[in-house]
């Protein structure tokens, strides 16, 4: 069954960094976005650290039943990132995306 994981969730609603294993790389990453692509379920993450075979930071697009070694880490990061293009990706079903982060209000903002 096509369901949200819940460690993603959790890591998405409170801005908080993951670490796991993809393809055989470790990843240091900031989850976006999770959902139903292409009828698998998935995670559009920032990946800021670890192995890739691309330049980093870079946008990840990750198969979670090929994901591994899931930590949600205490390290926060501020939330919504634009992409270089301004478009999301259009998910079958998109089970939550993340916020941009409250406790940065603006001085003398009510």
């Amino acid at each position: 069954m096509l369901e949200p994981d819940p460690r993603l969730w959790t890591a998405i609603e409170s801005i908080r960094m993951i670490r796991f294993v993809y393809h055989g790389k470790d990843r240091l990453a900031e989850p976006h976005d999770h959902g139903i692509l292409n009828g698998s379920v998935q995670l559009l993450s920032w990946q800021v650290a670890g192995s890739s075979s691309r330049t980093l930071p870079n946008w990840l697009l990750a198969k979670v039943d090929e994901i591994s070694d899931l930590v949600i880490l205490d390290q926060t990061f501020p939330g919504v990132r634009p992409t270089a293009s301004g478009k999301h990706i259009q998910w079958e079903v998109l089970f939550i995306r993340v916020k941009p982060a409250t406790r940065h209000l603006q001085a003398g903002s009510q």
